[in-house]
């Protein structure tokens, strides 16, 4: 018996027991009068469809087939709507992970896709995005000092399905294994490491500490990149360590000019040590081969000698003579000639060769092409007194 059906009374002057308080349903215009029964708006409903669909000639079938056709057309037209809402889209960057009835079913590509709706729940991951996230505070180093460092983390989505439910929150669990490891990676290094040189091994045995916490918690992330942001001392002692950090940087400086310099003169200096070396051994090589040609000379004087050792005697004396008095300036006089005087410019002469060999000297860049000219001189004043010593063998 439905609740609010008449004969329920309570005992006082045949009420019924209606929670609305229309208890009169005789007061049908009455403002209090209650919801309608849900028999009576089924079969409403159902007279409704059926008159519908009911026969041609505005006769129509019963209620009963009328309201079964009614309910078959709804159905139709739940599961084409059903089927049509269960069509959905994964983007180009994401990959979508697929639940059937709560359990994990499958990952599926980018592109249309269709899910039994209320069966499958698909949540789309996007597997390409560089993540970034940043970790800093004040750290302990392994000499007992302070510092505070902060360093960036750039990540992505490996797997998805792991990134979902290996933990419960990948990002956050990331996020305290790189605090972890940081402090790991400080705690065993020096201050002036930190703050100085040694800010690129830090930052490198930061990712391969944190790359092996990620594979043992396994949560389905991939590490791109790892940036050492900053790192400074405590603000009480600031200043001493930027001194410290510049005058290490004018030190470097100055050790990078250095070698600049010594890069551009070394090469010079080699090559003028070369140049020198050579030019010694040419000059050496020249003056053994003059000594030699001189000995040979000897050699070949030697049999005059001694064929006629009067007039070779003479003849060396003459050419001795003649070199000394090739370098002074002096006016020869003959106290056997009748009266006349021979006057030689023999200082002119001299003081034109002197200007000559002075050009030369200033032309030649190298101390030995000075000794070359040198040796030319002599070898020309030899050969002029060979021509004298021939001169005079021949007038006596």
């Amino acid at each position: 018996m439905a609740w609010n059906e008449p004969g329920n009374n309570n005992g006082d002057n045949g009420r019924d027991n209606d929670p609305w308080g229309n208890n009169n349903r005789g007061n049908k215009g009455g403002r209090d009068q209650g919801p309608p029964d849900l028999d009576e708006v089924f079969n409403k409903l159902s007279q409704k469809l059926g008159g519908k669909f009911g026969g041609k000639g505005g006769k129509g079938p019963s209620i009963g087939g009328g309201g079964a056709l009614g309910i078959g057309v709804i159905a139709a037209i739940a599961i084409a709507i059903w089927v049509f809402a269960g069509f959905y889209t994964i983007g180009e960057a994401e990959r979508g992970v697929v639940l059937r009835l709560g359990k994990y079913d499958r990952v599926v590509d980018p592109g249309l896709n269709w899910r039994p709706r209320f069966i499958d729940e698909v949540t789309p991951v996007n597997v390409q995005a560089i993540r970034s996230l940043r970790s800093s505070g004040l750290m302990l180093t392994k000499d007992e000092n302070v510092v505070t460092v902060a360093m960036d983390v750039q990540y992505r989505v490996a797997d998805p399905y792991k990134y979902l439910f290996r933990v419960t929150n990948a990002d956050d669990s990331l996020r305290q294994a790189t605090d972890s490891a940081l402090r790991a990676v400080i705690g065993d290094s020096l201050m002036d490491s930190i703050l100085t040189s040694g800010r690129q091994q830090i930052r490198q045995s930061t990712q391969e500490t944190l790359n092996d916490i990620i594979d043992t918690y396994d949560l389905g992330l991939v590490i791109v990149d790892v940036n050492f942001q900053s790192a400074r001392p405590p603000e009480q002692v600031k200043d001493a360590f930027d001194d410290a950090i510049a005058a290490r940087e004018d030190e470097e400086r100055f050790i990078r000019e250095a070698e600049a310099y010594k890069n551009e003169i070394l090469p010079k200096a080699t090559g003028r040590a070369e140049r020198l070396k050579k030019e010694a051994q040419g000059y050496s090589e020249r003056v053994t081969n003059e000594a030699l040609g001189q000995v040979a000379q000897f050699e070949k004087l030697l049999p005059e000698y001694q064929a006629a050792p009067e007039v070779t005697r003479n003849r060396l004396y003459l050419d001795a003579m003649e070199e000394v008095y090739t370098s002074t300036s002096k006016v020869l006089v003959d106290s056997d000639s009748s009266g006349n005087l021979l006057y030689l410019p023999i200082d002119k002469l001299a003081g034109q060769e002197g200007q000559t060999q002075t050009k030369r000297k200033a032309q030649s860049s190298s101390a030995y092409d000075q000794i070359e000219l040198e040796s030319q001189r002599t070898d020309t004043n030899s050969d002029s007194q060979s021509r004298s010593t021939g001169t005079r063998q021949g007038r006596y």
